[in-house]
């Protein structure tokens, strides 16, 4: 949009045209849009209302239905609201632009680049996996990937804005290396890209944002051990502790797997930080299974949790199944792990008191810097000029 002449805005601010990206992994998404919409309609009523993103996609016409948007784009649109914006007028019907996610085919690269040194660059999209509670391949559509080297050229143009650390994203990131028009056909493979990644100049820090761990094999792990730029620190979903569980939840691998990916991290670096995905309330998840999921969390050397509530999600297997986990109950079980959560980085960044590690610190914020060190304990220190954007060795306290 920038190349076509607009200037980006922040929310707040009065603006002629407003995006929503929407999500639509929680029943949030679809409240949260309308909350949003309406802000918009108060502040600015004459302004022109874009609702882009998974849910738009999912569920294009009850988006056009909200009063005050006038424009809902699905996956393959996107990309072009510039055009779309240019025939659009404030009042006209709302026009919708989709297609069925299975006619969505090519890969967009795309990358996050404001006044932060960390950038995010998406190197894969869409998802072949058909996991029971998820929407997320019917809002993507087939695994696609970009190409090693079309990511290459990415990076020399982040490097070349000046950022230090490229986070690596996708929707089933390790499933990299199938073809951009979404054929089965693997063509290269996230190992290759690590590999490539590695040995070409430019940013001095890379991280592995979300891997599956069947798809996290030992060759990568023992590669990032050793690597130069790839920082000690994965994140791997989970889902549930017990196998009764994520057998129902259609994942490919079981508990043992994922015990046996972590214990050859922390065998090989065991300054490793390690960041789990775990789902609470999955139907049929007793009390037993729920302390089956929080025992093997427990016991297992992984540093934090990203906890989700599961919620029903339309056109999923699992809004048929029986035993329904009480709304109360699942948020009681969420409670319970974002505080195991939240003691296992305590004890994670206890571990490393006294040591010496390299912190990138970001823009200041209320006078302070923060920052990660490679693997990921967060740094906060009165701001230096001197620090903002570097790479800086720290002791910590």
């Amino acid at each position: 949009m920038e190349t076509e002449g607009f200037v980006k805005k922040e929310f707040e601010d009065h603006a002629d045209v407003y995006v929503i990206n929407t999500c639509s992994v929680t029943e949030n998404a679809d409240k949260e849009c309308r909350q949003l919409v309406r802000r918009i309609q108060r502040r600015a009523p004459e302004s022109l209302v874009v609702i882009t993103g998974c849910y738009a996609q999912l569920k294009p016409k009850e988006i056009a239905a909200i009063e005050g948007v006038d424009l809902v784009l699905g996956a393959a649109e996107k990309f072009n609201i510039a055009e779309h914006l240019k025939e659009l007028s404030k009042g006209d019907s709302t026009k919708i632009c989709s297609c069925d996610i299975e006619d969505v085919e090519g890969f967009q690269s795309s990358f996050s680049l404001t006044d932060r040194t960390r950038t995010f660059l998406k190197v894969q999209d869409g998802c072949d996996y058909t996991c029971s509670f998820c929407t997320i391949p019917l809002a993507r559509g087939h695994s696609r990937s970009d190409s090693i080297e079309g990511v290459l050229q990415n990076v020399d143009e982040l490097a070349a804005a000046g950022a230090k650390e490229i986070v690596l994203t996708g929707i089933n990131l390790g499933d990299f290396g199938k073809g951009t028009n979404g054929g089965k056909k693997r063509e290269e493979s996230f190992f290759e890209l690590v590999q490539a990644l590695d040995e070409h100049n430019g940013i001095e820090r890379y991280r592995i944002s979300s891997i599956e761990p069947n798809l996290l094999s030992n060759e990568i792990i023992e590669f990032v051990a050793q690597s130069r730029h790839f920082m000690p620190h994965f994140h791997i979903p989970l889902q549930s502790g017990s196998n009764e569980v994520l057998g129902k939840m259609r994942r490919r691998y079981r508990r043992e797997l994922y015990a046996e990916r972590v214990a050859a991290i922390k065998a090989l670096m065991p300054h490793c930080c390690i960041g789990v995905d775990v789902i609470v309330g999955f139907p049929g998840e007793t009390e037993e299974l729920f302390r089956e999921t929080f025992e093997f969390l427990h016991e297992l050397e992984v540093s934090y949790f990203h906890v989700f509530t599961y919620s029903e999600r339309a056109n999923t297997l699992a809004v048929d199944m029986p035993d329904a986990v009480p709304m109360h109950v699942r948020h009681e079980r969420n409670k319970i792990l974002r505080n195991l959560s939240y003691q296992k980085m305590q004890y994670f960044t206890e571990q490393h008191h006294g040591q010496q590690r390299k912190v990138l610190f970001e823009s200041p914020s209320n006078g302070m810097l923060e920052g990660y060190t490679d693997n990921y304990i967060k740094v906060k220190t009165p701001h230096r000029e001197a620090w903002q954007h570097a790479i800086v060795d720290w002791t910590l306290a």
